[in-house]
């Protein structure tokens, strides 16, 4: 389904590309806690990044392959995958990435072979840049590589970790969800002293946002307090579209293009480009 461009935000209103960017800027999306809506603003900012005349590649870095599924790949059917770039020397990534229905929006899908690498990468030498030395050839082809990490804070992650320039938390508005939050800055920071120095946090965004419930103002309230101009503006409200884009296997941006929930990751796209001056 085609994007109706009379529904998109104003381009004018992003910061255009920089001719002059050679490198891709990394981007993590990463948290331990599962279903935070990491794969969905993983797909969907990507897709709004597109629209804004950026080259973007998400990674599927999660064995459970949602990501790829999320795109209307089945992670079952794939002859290669991250893992055998990972692992099988002399892999070309050309052969592995796939276009999707997105202009400018390319994929590195994963399946459930991903998850031996963890264990395979152990025995590795300088085990934790694995993934920042194979996709290192595809930097200059993009503007944006966007990493959806696994939900944990194992070797892959810190592999994704070492790779980035910046690190998006997304963060389910309810109580349970901020417990892990200090754990995960504690892995950032140990990453950006020990692997990589230029590791920085672009910023935690409030994902299943409902302005209705107390318990979500309340507990968005407590990390804007904790974290500050860190916390993006932009909150993803929760929706039914979300779980039929999967089904459809396209972002939001395309299947539901003048929605609310559309618009709220184009106004992601935004904040991300101004926080991120090399994106």
């Amino acid at each position: 389904m085609a994007a109706n461009s009379d529904t998109l935000f104003d381009v004018s209103g992003a910061r255009p590309r920089d001719p002059n960017q050679t490198q891709a800027f990394v981007i993590a999306m990463c948290n331990q806690k599962g279903g935070v809506g990491k794969t969905t603003t993983a797909i969907n900012l990507g897709a709004a990044l597109a629209e804004v005349n950026r080259r973007v590649l998400l990674i599927d870095f999660d064995p459970q392959g949602s990501l790829s599924v999320g795109l209307g790949i089945n992670p079952h059917g794939l002859e290669a995958s991250i893992y055998d770039l990972l692992m099988v020397r002399g892999t070309d990534p050309h052969d592995i990435i796939q276009h999707t229905s997105v202009p400018r929006l390319d994929i590195l899908p994963a399946n459930i072979d991903l998850s031996a690498a963890e264990v395979q990468l152990v025995s590795e030498v300088a085990r934790e840049h694995t993934l920042s030395r194979v996709i290192q050839p595809l930097k200059s082809q993009y503007d944006i590589i966007i990493i959806d990490c696994a939900p944990s804070l194992g070797l892959l992650t810190v592999n994704a970790l070492t790779s980035a320039d910046g690190v998006l938390i997304p963060l389910e508005a309810e109580f349970f969800a901020l417990r892990g939050v200090a754990m995960l800055t504690d892995t950032i920071a140990k990453v950006k002293e020990r692997l990589n120095s230029r590791l920085e946090l672009i910023g935690i965004l409030g994902t299943m946002y409902d302005p209705r419930t107390l318990h979500n103002r309340e507990v968005v309230d407590r990390v804007e307090e904790a974290f500050g101009d860190k916390v993006f503006t932009t909150k993803i409200r929760r929706t039914v579209k979300f779980p039929e884009t999967t089904v459809a296997g396209e972002p939001i941006t395309t299947y539901a293009s003048g929605s609310p929930a559309a618009a709220q990751y184009r106004a992601l796209a935004k904040e991300v480009l101004d926080r991120c001056p090399a994106a």
